[in-house]
């Protein structure tokens, strides 16, 4: 039978061709003159954006569905996240699955200084980090 773009399967163990983001916001705080010492905040949330079934197959029951739980599995979406905060577990998942790291996005910029009412040393900078991962 022919199969829908959604459905085709690539010749290396009948697997979907597809990507997946994975996205995390964090923040750090660098003192007077860019200390050594800057303290880093451990990742709050690990957001995933991918088709549904693909984001299921990887990530299993550690996917967190609950901002779209009816999402159809040949659909895209931007609204699953990760029950665990740790990066190295979700690149672990996805290289097991066969995934490799096709890009990496950064930003950042500071929220708070001492002019913004932030402690009077210190500066706290917030940043975004995507990683696109691909499976030919």
């Amino acid at each position: 039978p022919l199969l829908t773009p959604s459905q085709s399967l690539d010749g290396a163990g009948g697997r979907r061709s597809g990507y997946i983001t994975i996205g995390y916001r964090g923040s750090y705080t660098i003192g007077r003159e860019a200390q050594a010492d800057a303290k880093f905040r451990r990742v709050a949330r690990i957001t995933v954006c991918g088709k549904t079934a693909l984001a299921k197959e990887v990530f299993g029951e550690t996917l967190n569905e609950s901002r779209d739980p009816d999402r159809p599995p040949e659909r895209y979406t931007a609204r699953y996240y990760l029950k665990f905060n740790f990066l190295e577990q979700a690149f672990d998942r996805l290289s097991e699955a066969g995934f490799r790291m096709a890009a990496c996005s950064s930003t950042g910029t500071c929220a708070f200084g001492p002019e913004q009412g932030g402690p009077a040393d210190d500066k706290i900078w917030t940043s975004y980090t995507e990683y696109v991962f691909c499976r030919d």
